[in-house]
């Protein structure tokens, strides 16, 4: 245990088929409801016997102990029909309270045709646990790493890291902080990186430095390049923004205390895209990433900008301040001016920016915007096949005007009390160049309950989608039995930009 910042855990909950501990390792059947029969024939009459009597329906997620002469001899895991990752969510915490206090170890048996990548990340996704203040209560069991590719893994590191990010408290996540634990995970995989602070965070992202001017912890802003080994210079090119306040009281328009509880979360967009950026390095994607994070913490002070101030953008464009707690499109908009002035081929960011799109959608659904219809379905399609959905929401023109000052180009609010996540995008893609394939995710990055795979806490949602919808996008082909970085390199002269 540890009260460090956490970078990139490694997945503690999977043991290699060479370490000795896996000889010890009990057998878990998945199996599907159609399939249920030729398992039970395999069973001995006994434990046949005992399915029966147990009710048990391979439904998904369904987890049965199956009696041996020396106690628990194996165990069976329903699929349901329809499967996915979530299946497999409940397996960690099930499985080990078979091991009486201590992590048993276990041994995973699929159906023919089933897929181990989805297996092996839905079994972490579920052995999750945030350890940087105390013990876990539980036990989680450890499974014996079936053949699978690098995907699963990787999808699920990236995960552990987004959580870890979020559920850090902020008296120990600072925007400084925040910046050096993405700094660390990008130069693991050869990255090239920069901080920006001080005076040339003041001229190069004026509004970032606005936000953060009421905290005595300064702000900043990271930026990293990385290129695949397989990227030419025609290679896509692939630019990642993110809104990482790790604190926000609203400033002078202050939340409520109740408003203020969770809002250590409300860097969740960069850790999302710091996320995703690693999967797509470990995966050695063929392409060109770069990234940049808004990091920052909007606090009160005499020095905290006010309502009615009047901010001069990157982009030339001046912003008078209706509300000092729509910060997070502040954050964004300089850098993704800087993002899209560069021409990539796909410019994604993601927030926790507004209350109206949890108010439309939920917790479980990310607000998708986009300015290209191709590249919506391709995440909203990508999402479903993963288990991740996001939802389009229109950037409807017809509520553009509602941003309108009469002192400046334009308000960081609107003029309605209705629409609020569709007008925050709106406001986004006035920085956004012309002809720049853009999506943007409004998410709210938390699991409100624990459910299988999905612990209380800190969530990155849409990463899957986000990562399968880049795929599909930008017709990337992957071979994920051969991820040529998984494991992360030095930098060198092929990937480091």
């Amino acid at each position: 245990m540890t009260d460090t910042i956490p970078t990139d855990r490694p997945l503690d909950c999977l043991l290699e088929p060479t370490d000795q501990r896996a000889a010890s390792a009990r057998t878990v059947r998945a199996v599907r409801p159609d399939g249920l029969d030729s398992v039970l024939a395999a069973l001995t009459p006994a434990q046949a016997a005992w399915v029966t009597a147990s009710g048990f329906k391979a439904s998904g997620g369904e987890l049965l102990m199956l009696p041996g002469a020396d106690g628990i001899d194996s165990a069976l895991l329903g699929l349901g029909r329809e499967g996915g990752p979530f299946a497999y969510g409940g397996l960690a915490a099930g499985l080990g309270r078979a091991g009486g206090g201590e992590a048993p170890v276990w041994r995973l048996a699929l159906p023919e045709g089933e897929d181990a990548d989805t297996a092996v990340l839905g079994f972490c996704l579920g052995a999750y646990r945030f350890t940087a203040f105390r013990e876990p209560k539980t036990v989680p069991a450890l499974l014996v790493a079936p053949d699978a590719g690098g995907k699963g893994r990787e999808m699920a590191r990236a995960t552990w890291l987004a959580r870890d990010l979020i559920n850090m408290p902020a008296n120990r996540l600072g925007p400084r902080e925040l910046a050096e634990a993405a700094r660390d995970v990008a130069v693991r995989f050869g990255a090239r990186v920069s901080v920006v602070s001080g005076d040339s965070l003041s001229a190069a992202y004026p509004t970032v430095a606005a936000v953060g001017a009421g905290s005595s912890r300064a702000p900043c802003v990271l930026l990293a390049e990385w290129r695949g080994s397989g990227a030419g210079e025609g290679a896509p090119h692939l630019s990642l923004v993110g809104k990482g306040v790790v604190f926000d009281t609203g400033g002078y328009d202050l939340k409520t205390s109740a408003g203020m509880l969770r809002m250590k979360k409300d860097m969740g967009g960069a850790a999302l895209m710091l996320a995703l950026a690693r999967a797509v390095m470990a995966m050695d994607l063929p392409l060109r990433l770069s990234l940049r994070l808004g990091c920052v913490e909007n606090s009160v002070s005499g020095t905290a900008m006010r309502p009615s101030d009047i901010l001069r953008t990157r982009r030339g464009l001046s912003v008078e301040i209706g509300n000092t707690d729509a910060e997070g499109r502040l954050v964004l908009c300089d850098l993704l001016a800087e993002a899209s002035d560069e021409k990539p081929d796909l410019l994604l960011d993601a927030a926790t920016l507004t209350g109206a799109a949890r108010v439309a959608l939920g917790p479980d659904l990310p607000a998708l915007f986009a300015n290209d219809d191709a590249l919506a379905a391709a995440f909203e399609q990508a999402g479903i096949a993963a288990s991740d959905p996001v939802w389009r929401l229109p950037l409807w023109a017809g509520y553009d005007d509602w941003l309108s000052s009469s002192v400046a180009d334009l308000n960081n609010v609107s003029s309605r009390p209705m629409a609020g996540a569709v007008t925050a995008a709106l406001f986004l893609q006035r920085f956004v160049a012309e002809k720049v394939r853009w999506a943007h995710l409004d998410t709210y990055a938390w699991n409100d309950s624990s459910r299988p795979g999905r612990p209380e806490g800190g969530e990155a949602l849409g990463l899957r989608a986000l990562y399968d919808g880049i795929l599909r996008f930008l017709n990337i082909e992957t071979d994920t039995k051969q991820s040529g970085n998984v494991n992360g390199t030095e930098p060198n002269e092929m990937n480091g930009l």
